[in-house]
């Protein structure tokens, strides 16, 4: 449904996962909100109850591109992370918390995505590039600054702030020439970035991340927030 507000304008979406669907246990109620506000910002509210204890962990898989067309190796990013969660050959988190200090993971001052995307690394090996989850500098559940990016041809800039513990990194390594885009234009391999803010990839099966677990009469609430704007 339609939603309007005095300070933004947006949809309202709703799904009921029944109990079992894809094996979670529990009949789950999801909204999500889609709010344009008047400071030129895209809020996404989630929320969600379930009936029986279940695991729940959403995010959004929007692809950015802040030039218009062309690669994003040139746009200059900043995650709020001192550490990312490694993962193994198959991009599973293995459990660890590893410092980005001294590696091509450490973009705690803006640094072009092409910088070092192509180093002689093994995690960017993994993933033909960048495809991490990064921990978000003190968490506590509060709306933060998780993510910025900026570039230069253009002057655009995205910030992204959010509730969840985590942002996964992702710099459009897999995308393919047979998608074609607007103007007829093809989306190819780092084409566009995700920024996906979120609880940790495989947290049901790492009980040292936080949670992800929902249990009857709790409610899932997380916000993120892509703000944009020019210099």
């Amino acid at each position: 449904k339609e939603i309007e507000q005095q300070d933004a304008i947006g949809l309202e979406l709703t799904y009921f996962s029944k109990d079992g669907e894809e094996g979670y246990p529990g009949n789950l109620n999801v909204t999500v909100k889609y709010l344009w506000t008047n400071d030129d910002e895209l809020k996404i509210e989630y929320a969600a109850v379930t009936d029986k204890t279940t695991v729940v962990n959403l995010t959004s898989h929007s692809y950015f591109n802040l030039a218009g067309k062309g690669d994003n190796l040139n746009h200059e990013l900043m995650i709020n992370a001192d550490k990312y969660t490694p993962v193994d050959d198959g991009l599973i988190p293995t459990g660890e918390l590893k410092s980005v200090k001294g590696t091509p993971f450490d973009f705690t001052t803006p640094t072009k995505i092409g910088a070092r995307i192509n180093d002689d690394n093994v995690q960017l090996k993994y993933g033909k590039g960048y495809d991490h989850n990064f921990v978000i500098n003190n968490y506590d559940g509060s709306l933060r600054k998780a993510a910025s990016v900026y570039e230069p041809m253009s002057g655009r800039i995205m910030e992204v702030s959010t509730t969840e513990p985590g942002v996964q990194f992702y710099s459009g390594n897999h995308l393919e020439e047979s998608m074609i885009g607007k103007e007829g234009l093809p989306y190819k391999a780092r084409y566009g970035f995700c920024l996906e803010t979120q609880h940790f990839p495989d947290s049901p099966n790492k009980p040292e991340f936080p949670s992800t677990t929902l249990e009857p009469g709790q409610k899932y609430w997380t916000t993120t927030v892509f703000k944009f704007s020019t210099k």
